[in-house]
């Protein structure tokens, strides 16, 4: 048995999970900007709800990004925390392809309907501000189709993905600022939000294959550079 903390916290929602053999057991997840502290107190309420031990943790899983830099680093310290004092593996998943795993899962359940699934097309997306998204595009085994990007949406965006003999569907963080600009033929907006419930298989099967980051090393993807700017208000 493997059992995995899955951490998230690349955009506006904080979520942890504990995970068995790439399926989610517990999960605690919180929209906001109070990662720093929650981070730590959900994993607390997830092995307290569980009755579970820190110390059984095999390793531990980050979302890698693209996202808020600021909250890429709290969940990567956190999780790199854990992984020194415990001695265990720090696993990094890409947080698109964790979207895409749970619009896939959410389909199995039969929570939205595709008219073809196989020949579908997925398009998770998180919001990089204005109106740029980090976006990349799986089919639904979860292959990829084309890379992370930093993508402005304009009417021509994903064009060649968008095909009237297949359901490009989109989601995530960013999916709503392409509503009026992409066209709507072809293309379906679903509700699949950033969640450490994503990271659990992927991170399952990385670890299983050896797949682990160097805890000291590791860096996540921020896609573009941290921009400081200039507060505009007075202190004096």
């Amino acid at each position: 048995m493997s059992l995995i903390l899955c951490i998230e916290t690349g955009t506006d929602v904080c979520s942890v999970a504990l995970s068995k053999d790439g399926r989610p057991v517990s999960l605690r997840e919180e929209s906001g900007r109070e990662h720093a502290r929650n981070v730590a107190v959900f994993t607390e309420e997830l092995f307290r709800e569980t009755n579970l031990d820190m110390r059984d943790l095999d390793a531990v899983a980050v979302g890698k990004g693209p996202g808020s830099y600021t909250g890429l680093r709290i969940g990567t310290s956190f999780a790199k925390g854990l992984c020194y004092a415990l001695g265990i593996p720090l696993v990094a998943v890409d947080s698109l392809e964790a979207m895409a795993v749970i619009a896939c899962e959410n389909h199995e359940a039969g929570l939205f309907r595709a008219e073809s699934w196989e020949t579908a097309l997925l398009c998770p997306m998180i919001d990089a501000r204005r109106m740029e998204v980090y976006a990349a595009v799986y089919d639904t085994a979860l292959h990829p189709v084309a890379p992370v990007t930093a993508e402005v949406v304009t009417p021509d965006s994903f064009a060649g993905f968008i095909r009237p003999e297949g359901e490009f569907f989109i989601f995530g963080s960013g999916a709503a600022k392409t509503e009026g600009t992409l066209p709507a033929e072809g293309v379906r907006l679903i509700d699949v939000q950033p969640s450490a419930r994503g990271l659990c298989m992927p991170a399952y099967r990385q670890f299983a294959a050896g797949e682990t980051v160097d805890t000291a090393y590791f860096e996540p993807s921020y896609l573009k550079d941290f921009v400081v700017t200039r507060s505009k208000k007075k202190l004096f």
